[in-house]
């Protein structure tokens, strides 16, 4: 009852244990959760209530698309009226299926004022304070239309840089195409429509207050902008690497809700975080460098396996000649627990059967997603003790996964510690479905806190630094409509 006992003292930890209805999805809520789905985001960008569910919206492009900046107004429309707000539920992940786009987005034109274009002024004035680029904003720009006073020219030109602040700040600076392998769909521009942002503000007359909204609200990112104020101006390179990362947190949800999983692919680490707290951390073995290595993705916990099965792919059964060898010499298949089929089409099934030497071990945490990545256990232990732990083929083995497992059965599907032990020392296939689904965020930053909460700098692993440095280098560019990264998706489902 080691791990029970362990598991245990991981759900007090929690202050879950006493919430039984956060675990549960009757068809009521089911039904209250679809209806949230179709109620457009409102114009406050501050929920009155925080929704658990992960449930993934829609991907839609925000606002219209066009390939060129939008005409001027004949004549200068009154700011929409700001909206009563109502819940909005957490941004959560998606799945990782990018929308292949490459239209401009266009910002929504509306009245300013000269106070509301002064403050504006302002914020661009110190943004760098967010690790952002003040120049970007077009400042001497912003200067010369306030002295020319309100109208027209001053509407389309404050709308046009309020528009590119909020996606920056909301979204992220760098530009799709430099975010290699990024597949993690962030939804906030769906949940903060730009247009609603800037209606907000105007007519709240606190362009600064709703600028200082739109940031992560992960103490990470706090951390990382707290150290950049801390780091001096001549300290280019420590500053820019800093300002990457923050970067980083602006491609995730901006909440990323009050229960989920999250590994730093270059820290070797998995968290269990709740309520922004880390209840515990497993060690990691992730993708080798190279086509197998791991891509960054944002999904949803949908299940627990406990002693898994196998299917061994194609590139091992045909290719390494795994096949003819189950097939041909069935002793020998039986002791290393596999089971061949040959197929009509003369191909052969390898399925690898439970047990302690299976390549998934005793456990596989289900996350659908297109590359076929998740977390699980394995029978190769040795490994959690190199310092670089780069040796898989792109899915994410486990330190104490069985616990981890555990865990998740009991938060996400309301079984008891004994319930999960019986199942995890049953020898035998079991999927426990979870009721009240987590999600679990695949991400890549080269500086950040540790897990034991300290700042500092990770190898960069898979070399997807300078793309990111080399954008903010750069003039920045204009949004489009691209939400993930166009590379192609590599189905990476062998765990050896």
């Amino acid at each position: 009852m080691r791990f029970g006992c362990s598991v245990v003292a991981v759900i007090a930890a929690t202050g879950l244990a006493a919430q039984p209805a956060l675990a549960q999805k009757t068809e009521a809520s089911k039904a209250d959760s679809s209806k949230k789905k179709t109620v457009s985001a409102p114009v406050s960008i501050l929920p009155a209530a925080q929704a658990t569910s992960a449930a993934k919206p829609a991907v839609k492009p925000q606002g219209e698309a066009v390939t060129k900046p939008a005409a001027k107004t004949a004549s200068r429309p009154a700011a929409q009226p700001a909206v009563q707000p109502t819940a909005m539920p957490t941004p959560v992940p998606m799945i990782s299926q990018p929308v292949v786009q490459d239209a401009v987005l266009a910002e929504p034109i509306m009245a300013w004022s000269l106070a509301d274009a002064k403050a504006l002024l302002s914020t661009v004035e110190y943004i760098g304070k967010e690790g952002l680029v003040p120049g970007d904003y077009q400042p001497a720009a912003l200067r010369a239309a306030i002295a020319k006073g309100e109208g027209d020219e001053l509407d389309a030109l404050f709308s046009r840089v309020f528009g590119w602040l909020i996606e920056d700040l909301r979204d992220g600076r760098t530009p799709m195409t430099a975010r290699v392998q990024w597949f993690a769909v962030d939804p906030d521009q769906d949940l903060m429509p730009t247009a609603q942002i800037m209606a907000q503000a105007l007519s709240e007359h606190d362009v600064a207050g709703v600028v200082a909204k739109l940031a992560p609200t992960n103490p990470d990112y706090a951390a990382l902008k707290a150290d950049l104020n801390a780091t001096p101006m001549a300290n280019k390179t420590r500053r820019a690497l800093i300002q990457a990362n923050m970067d980083r947190w602006r491609w995730l949800a901006r909440d990323l809700g009050d229960v989920y999983l999250m590994t730093n692919v270059p820290e070797f680490q998995l968290r269990l975080v709740v309520k922004n707290k880390i209840i515990r951390s497993y060690k990691t073995v992730v993708g080798k460098p190279g086509r197998t290595a791991t891509p960054q993705l944002a999904e949803t916990v949908s299940a627990v396996v406990f002693n898994p099965t196998w299917t061994v792919p194609q590139s091992i059964v045909k290719g390494e000649g795994l096949g003819a060898k189950v097939l041909n010499n069935p002793g020998w298949a039986k002791s290393a627990g596999y089971k061949g089929t040959k197929n009509g089409d003369g191909t052969i099934t390898v399925v690898q059967q439970p047990g302690p030497n299976n390549s998934l071990g005793l456990m596989k945490i289900d996350m659908p997603n297109p590359h076929a990545i998740y977390f699980h256990d394995t029978p190769a232990k040795q490994y959690f003790n190199s310092e670089v732990r780069a040796f898989s083929h792109g899915c994410i083995r486990t330190e104490r996964a069985v616990e981890l497992g555990m865990t998740m059965a009991i938060l996400g599907a309301q079984k008891s510690a004994t319930e999960a032990a019986e199942i995890s020392r049953s020898g035998k296939y079991t999927k426990v479905e979870m009721t009240r689904t987590f999600p679990a965020y695949l991400t890549y930053f080269t500086y950040a806190r540790s897990i034991d909460g300290q700042l500092k700098p990770f190898n960069d692993l898979y070399a997807r630094d300078k793309p990111v440095l080399d954008s903010f280098a750069a003039p920045r560019q204009l949004k489009t409509t691209q939400r993930a990264s166009e590379e192609e998706i590599i189905k990476l489902d062998n765990p050896l």
